[in-house]
């Protein structure tokens, strides 16, 4: 189910423009100096409400974490959590971008992203749509340039069929597969899942797993 646009979001959201970065094309090749600190960074695209991005921010307090959402009122919502835990945990290593992916490489400079998650991307069934998806060439290229050498993905998905079509363009572009599942939380423990997966566990949905290094 898909939430229900906010009265006044456009006003709302600057409430937290200490964690949403609003001028984040201002912002390329300076992130560092925007966390104070020199830690690598990691780079949600479709961070939904939070939870994932918020959870791996508390566990590893020495990587900087940023979260990428399209939608006002879904980003609003994670700033709400992380402006919570920010006051009552004193967690710094979280920052948000509401852009398009599409941007990105207007938004980091090459290299500045060690890793990339892709978390139950929307699916674009319709072979029309196929360009549109986050695993498509276009996006591929974006991704491989703002990660440089050695940079990982990590992608989490309960559609089948998107996977299939994201492993067949990860060999295509000669990426190296590090980890794979078909049913990730039968192969894993103490998983940090988001809002999406927990449904879908509940359901007794399959979850499909792959990491994979830029070369």
């Amino acid at each position: 189910m898909r939430l229900r646009k906010i009265k006044n979001i456009e006003e709302k959201i600057k409430n937290y423009s200490d964690i949403i970065v609003f001028d984040a094309v201002s912002k390329k090749g300076k992130w560092n100096s925007q966390f104070k600190n020199e830690n690598p960074i990691y780079l949600e695209i479709g961070m939904g409400k939070g939870k994932f991005l918020l959870e791996h921010a508390r566990l590893n307090p020495n990587i900087n974490y940023i979260g990428c959402e399209l939608s006002d009122s879904v980003i609003y919502k994670a700033a709400e959590k992380a402006e919570k835990a920010k006051q009552e945990e004193n967690i710094t290593n979280l920052l948000m971008i509401n852009n398009d992916a599409c941007m990105l490489n207007d938004i980091f400079s090459s290299g500045e992203v060690s890793k990339v998650y892709l978390n139950f991307s929307d699916p674009w069934p319709k072979s029309r749509h196929a360009k549109r998806r986050l695993t498509a060439d276009t996006f591929l290229n974006v991704y491989k340039n703002l990660l440089g050498v050695d940079g990982i993905i990590e992608m989490k998905t309960d559609n089948r069929k998107l996977f299939e079509f994201s492993l067949m363009k990860f060999n295509e572009f000669g990426w190296i597969f590090e980890e794979l599942s078909l049913d990730l939380h039968s192969d894993k423990e103490d998983i940090i899942t988001t809002e999406y997966e927990d449904r879908f566990v509940n359901l007794g949905q399959q979850i499909y797993y792959v990491k994979v290094r830029i070369k």
